[in-house]
């Protein structure tokens, strides 16, 4: 399975709540990734995203200044950088939200609480998807 999955990309983890990156984080190291930066909120993570070639973003809901979803929705908006994939890790777990993040174009979706290994298997899931497997 790991094989889809280029280690070597740099990971944005976007939360306002440093001790939730720190375990994404941690999990993201357990996984294989060991390029990671982080953002505390939306603003942050888009100008990250802009600035930077990202492989992967895993962001929270619930941030202050830009929320997970409007940095999902500029991240599409943006010619370069539409392809990015975005993983939304929340404890949003309310249907109308996974409808409202789909829509807007998020490859996978994790409400918290969460494992490690639940973590990892939405990562696969969406490598798996972006190498057409």
């Amino acid at each position: 399975m790991e094989k889809y999955i280029d280690f070597g990309i740099k990971v944005l983890v976007a939360d306002d709540f440093a001790t939730m990156r720190k375990i994404v984080r941690n999990i993201l190291k357990q996984i294989g990734f060991d390029n990671i930066v982080e953002a505390e909120d939306g603003l942050a993570a888009l100008q990250i995203v802009k600035q930077d070639r990202i492989g992967l973003v895993v962001t929270d809901w619930n941030m202050p200044n830009m929320s997970g979803l409007e940095l999902l929705e500029k991240i599409r908006e943006n010619p370069e950088t539409k392809h990015v994939p975005v993983l939304m890790v929340t404890a949003e777990g309310l249907k109308d939200n996974v409808i409202a993040a789909v829509k807007a174009g998020v490859n996978n979706y994790v409400v918290k609480p969460f494992t490690a290994e639940t973590l990892q298997e939405k990562i696969e899931q969406i490598f798996k998807k972006l190498a057409g497997a």
